[in-house]
């Protein structure tokens, strides 16, 4: 089975390389459409072995995508961003997946690099170069709408999925947001389809999301509600629309209402790894509300789903530390400063409770190590605990 990386890029020549090391070895082909670069990034699509193609930007993701896939010769076609890359471990899997028969699509795990909140999203990004297959929605462009199509008139397909994180993608830093202006054209595009489709609750949990994080409150609950009360059993979507509700809910201050969204998006039948989101939110607010037993339990059962949760782990560690189980709490900050080295807060909180268990030495290291990671992010709270360390008497 051959397989065709197809990409659509514009300006990428900082993140192309990256992303092209990650498959040129795993693809059969690679498919660039470059829709008006002004840097490198053609030249180095070139030297990476890619057929580069000309596209004219037309304010459309859906219609740059279906130009590039008119270029795809292979009989699988794997979709990426400039700003993701393909995980090795999961090569193997996704070459087997290539050859079950059954297989329209396969969906792909990817990882938001950095996220805090909800790390883990469900992505149709390896399907069969299909004649029907088409990406539809000017942002957020995706095929699944045309897969739905076929499986009603080929009900011999299936859909399938890859267990373990297929794509490190770090296009949603805050950092990189900023950059490119993200919110203001995905809120100027999306806007656009949902005055022609206004009850699609795909665009109502994307813009409505959008709104939430952007300040406009009350429209994006009024977009999220109006998503949930159309969507049916598309539970990848009701759940995000019940998890976005919940951080609207918080943001009003209204924590019952937002425990009351993430507890029934974490009761959906989706992939366990895309509630870790939920289950983080949720524990935060129950421990908010002094239920430290029942915040303890949700953080537990999210490093059940993945024990690679840095962020989960260092919350379970606070609320070890509340509880004033400070053994538990101290080997909880250390496996989130193992899998997250620059997790300034962890060491910080180890310090504490180092310290309250009497061991001084670790405490001062671990302090010191908050003070190095704070310098670089938060001087002022480098500044701060160092203060206080003088204060009590530690350096």
């Amino acid at each position: 089975m051959k397989l065709s990386l197809c990409m659509i890029v514009k300006n990428e020549a900082t993140t192309l390389p990256k992303c092209l090391s990650s498959v040129v070895k795993v693809v059969d082909e690679m498919v660039v459409l470059d829709t008006g670069s002004s840097d490198r990034t053609p030249n180095i699509a070139k030297e990476f072995g890619a057929k580069v193609y000309d596209f004219v930007w037309c304010n459309d993701f859906s219609k740059a995508r279906n130009s590039a896939l008119k270029y795809v010769t292979g009989d699988w076609v794997l979709v990426l961003d400039a700003d993701e890359t393909l995980t090795p471990t999961i090569v193997p899997y996704l070459k087997k997946a290539l050859t079950i028969e059954e297989y329209l699509l396969v969906n792909l795990v990817r990882q938001e690099v950095g996220a805090e909140q909800s790390p883990y999203s469900l992505v149709s990004r390896l399907f069969r170069n299909h004649p029907e297959i088409r990406f539809e929605r000017p942002y957020h462009a995706l095929v699944d709408d045309s897969v739905a199509a076929i499986l009603q008139k080929e009900p011999q397909w299936q859909i399938g999925y890859l267990e373990g994180v297929a794509i490190l993608h770090a296009g949603y830093q805050k950092s990189a947001i900023a950059e490119n202006n993200k919110y203001a054209k995905a809120q100027a595009t999306m806007e656009g389809f949902l005055a022609t489709h206004p009850h699609d609750p795909y665009v109502c949990s994307k813009l409505g999301a959008l709104y939430v994080e952007v300040g406009k409150i009350d429209q994006g609950m009024e977009l999220l509600k109006r998503g949930i009360a159309a969507c049916a059993e598309e539970y990848e979507i009701l759940y995000e629309l019940h998890y976005h509700l919940g951080i609207a809910y918080s943001r009003l201050k209204n924590p019952q209402q937002a425990i009351t969204h993430y507890q029934t998006a974490i009761k959906l039948p989706i992939y366990p790894m895309l509630k870790l989101g939920a289950y983080n939110n949720l524990g935060s607010l129950l421990k908010a509300a002094g239920d430290l037993t029942g915040a303890k339990k949700i953080y537990e059962t999210a490093l059940k789903i993945d024990s690679n949760f840095a962020t989960g782990h260092y919350n379970l560690g606070m609320i070890c530390k509340a509880l004033g189980l400070f053994t538990e709490a101290i080997a909880c900050y250390q496996k989130a400063i193992k899998l997250k080295p620059n997790y300034a807060e962890a060491y910080q909180n180890l310090g504490v409770v180092q310290l309250k268990v009497g061991n001084v030495q670790a405490s001062i290291t671990a302090f010191k190590n908050a003070i190095i990671l704070h310098e670089q992010s938060n001087p002022e709270e480098a500044i701060r605990l160092r203060q206080g360390l003088r204060e009590m008497g530690l350096v």
